[in-house]
């Protein structure tokens, strides 16, 4: 029964990847463009506008699978950084000062670095490229 299932974790993990990647990238367009939402843009030269560049332009790499183990380290660093400069002094807790969505994308985007793209992703379809 375990190989059966086992055999669909390539299919899992892309589709994980995806998914993730794009939930990000909309965190950083709705910090840049307003977009989904109607929150206003924030100014770009801010520590918001630096954290929606990094969430769009590492959501979208990651989506896409491309560079996708430089994009994921640095979007869980900046997750980091988020978490602690925001979540961390309300309370030492993620689930009572609100950072646990920063702790969990932190530690995914920790896995996709340390998994590499995986299937679907462009960094293979240029690595096949390559070695034909």
């Amino acid at each position: 029964m375990n190989d059966t299932v086992s055999r669909f974790a390539p299919h899992a993990f892309a589709i994980l990847r995806i998914v993730v990647g794009l939930l990000f990238a909309m965190h950083g367009s709705q910090k840049l463009l307003g977009f989904p939402g109607d929150k206003p843009p924030v100014e770009l030269a801010s520590m918001m506008g630096l954290a929606g560049i990094s969430e769009l332009a590492g959501g979208l790499l990651m989506a896409f699978g491309l560079l996708t183990r430089i994009a994921a380290f640095l979007s869980s660093g900046t997750m980091a950084v988020a978490y602690f400069m925001a979540h961390a002094s309300q309370h030492p807790l993620p689930i009572i000062n609100q950072g646990e969505l920063a702790v969990v994308y932190c530690f995914v985007f920790l896995y996709i670095w340390a998994h590499g793209p995986g299937i679907w992703s462009l960094d293979g379809l240029l690595r096949r490229n390559r070695t034909v």
